[in-house]
């Protein structure tokens, strides 16, 4: 079995805003990211809690970066994570994984 380098990283989610479009929350369809994780930021823009912070950290993170985390609403989040680094899991990043495992000190993949 291949070890899911995402489940101990979760740079990504301390590094970078997460935006997205206002169709994919819960209020709009039933298997949307919860609206009370999010800030509006225009009339269809809306960002998750935390990640526009000095220190960013999404507000459905848990756990230690870099030691064992999960995503609170991993079935319900947003297109932007779902886009990211898609081989991260299977330990193939890119430069954007890179950059987000260097802010916290871990090697790139």
């Amino acid at each position: 079995m291949r070890e899911d380098h995402c489940t101990r990283c979760g740079a990504c989610c301390c590094a970078f805003r997460v935006d997205f479009h206002h169709s994919e929350l819960a209020s709009r369809r039933s298997d949307g990211v919860p609206d009370a994780l999010t800030v509006p930021l225009t009339a269809t823009l809306v960002r998750m809690r935390g990640t526009d912070a000095t220190a960013p950290r999404c507000v459905a993170l848990e756990g230690t970066v870099g030691v064992g985390v999960r995503c609170g609403i991993y079935d319900r989040r947003p297109s932007p994570c779902h886009e990211f680094a898609p081989y991260a899991a299977l330990g193939i990043g890119d430069e954007a994984c890179d950059r987000a495992r260097a802010r916290h000190g871990l090697p790139p993949l």
